[in-house]
């Protein structure tokens, strides 16, 4: 059999090395698994996280709802502050925004153009130039450069919002208040314009909308107590928040607004943080799995670390906080830990307790499960000091030795490569030599018998 060497020292010292290279690629093969389950563990924290911040932005697990006795005239929406009960509305203007049109604007020589001011009747004044708004150059200002010169003054910030309408020929500045209300009320100082008839143009508007406060009475119109404000979001019952879309006519019965607890909103509201805690403990259960032979092992299966964090977190919603436990709201735990919220005692909870949810979840001292959740969850999602920052730290340094490890292994591969090389290479030198000593003998023995 002729010898190869480089193939003979290939497969020897794959041999030689192949106890070593395989412990290392178990031990790559579970540093990998491992920063993968922390990925998985993570993100099922922080998805747990978020659905108590969602929770916690509602203000109170307590749902309200509006309703109106009409419709075209507001929307109405509740917030958890809201009283029960029923008002009686009048909506006797709505608030508008204050529009001025102005005559044809057109030719006006830009050396004429000079400067003016506009105040809002609430206290606001810029100054406009005109003196560089010639933009095309054409050494006349149309309309539509002059409402660019509006619209950038260096104070007006959005206030007033200037724009050209053509028609029959015709272009016609038009200013509009960004607000509503009657301090958006627009007025022009036009002293310091040198053309004549661009001074008298601006000087003699026609309203297009006047500048007006919203008024809606609380009670009978005349008699109650009537409410004035610049905006069409009307807040002052507290909790309650009216859009104001239309005013009503003189005679009209007056509007009902209703105000009642929402027990599907809150039951919902309760039926998510059931669902999101299943979830986590769902992922949990699959990170610390035993295996039954038929599945394999979770990666923490053996980790005391994340069963205690499922333990606590176990621990902590089965808690009575504010005298209230889960169990009296209808969520009751099945053996695997999961939730199950059966809604018709959550409804007879609130008949009897309407603040229990929030005595439970968010107390007036902001000591309920959400806070308390929260602060525990972040000793495990810090960025800074966090279990999960610690323990991938310590990956990293693991997978940095291993990788040190690799290249030590690769160099030594080659040492034990080389070493067989040259052991196959005399090897193969020596079987050469004695070939050709056989062929020799042969030919002797060939030629002398």
């Amino acid at each position: 059999m002729e010898i190869n060497p480089s193939q003979m020292a290939s497969q020897m010292a794959s041999i030689y090395m192949q106890s070593a290279e395989q412990q290392l690629a178990a031990q790559n093969k579970t540093s990998k698994a491992r920063s993968d389950g922390l990925s998985q563990l993570q993100k099922a924290l922080q998805d747990f996280r978020s659905s108590l911040a969602t929770l916690a932005g509602k203000k109170s697990m307590l749902a309200m709802s509006a309703s109106l006795s009409r419709d075209g005239i507001a929307t109405a929406s509740a917030g958890a502050t809201a009283q029960a009960g029923s008002y009686s509305l009048f909506v006797d203007k709505v608030a508008t925004a204050h529009q001025l049109a102005f005559g044809n604007i057109g030719g006006v020589p830009a050396a004429e153009g000079g400067s003016f001011s506009v105040t809002l009747q609430g206290g606001a004044t810029f100054n406009v130039s005109l003196a560089s708004a010639d933009v095309d150059g054409d050494l006349s200002l149309s309309a539509s450069e002059i409402a660019r010169a509006i619209n950038q003054a260096a104070d007006n910030q959005g206030k007033v919002n200037a724009m050209v309408l053509t028609a029959d020929g015709q272009s016609r500045l038009v200013l509009s208040s960004a607000a509503t209300g009657a301090a958006g009320q627009i007025s022009l100082n036009t002293g310091g314009i040198g053309n004549a008839a661009l001074k008298a143009t601006l000087d003699a508007p026609t309203q297009l909308s006047a500048a007006q406060d919203a008024e809606v009475w609380l009670g009978e119109k005349g008699t109650g107590v009537l409410v004035k404000q610049a905006s069409n979001t009307f807040t002052a019952i507290q909790g309650v928040t009216l859009t104001l879309s239309r005013a009503m006519s003189p005679g009209d019965a007056q509007l009902q607004l209703t105000v009642s607890r929402n027990d599907g909103d809150t039951a919902a509201n309760l039926q998510s943080f059931v669902d999101s805690y299943n979830s986590l403990l769902k992922s949990l259960g699959t990170l610390t799995s035993n295996g039954d032979g038929k599945t394999a092992a979770g990666i923490f299966a053996t980790d005391s670390g994340v069963r205690t964090l499922r333990d606590q977190l176990n621990s902590m919603v089965r808690q009575s906080i504010g005298g209230v436990r889960l169990a009296e709201m209808g969520v009751s735990a099945s053996r695997d830990g999961s939730l199950t919220l059966d809604r018709s005692k959550l409804t007879k909870l609130l008949q009897d307790k309407p603040t229990a949810l929030d005595s439970f979840f968010s107390d007036s001292n902001g000591d309920g499960l959400i806070k308390s959740v929260r602060g525990y969850l972040d000793q495990w999602l810090s960025t800074t000091t966090g279990v999960i920052t610690q323990r991938r730290d310590s990956i990293t340094r693991m997978q940095d030795d291993l990788d040190k490890r690799q290249i030590r292994l690769e160099a030594e591969y080659q040492q034990v490569y080389q070493r067989y090389l040259g052991q196959y290479s005399r090897l193969q030198a020596m079987q050469s030599q004695m070939s050709s000593t056989l062929d020799s003998l042969n030919n002797y023995f060939a030629q002398n018998q």
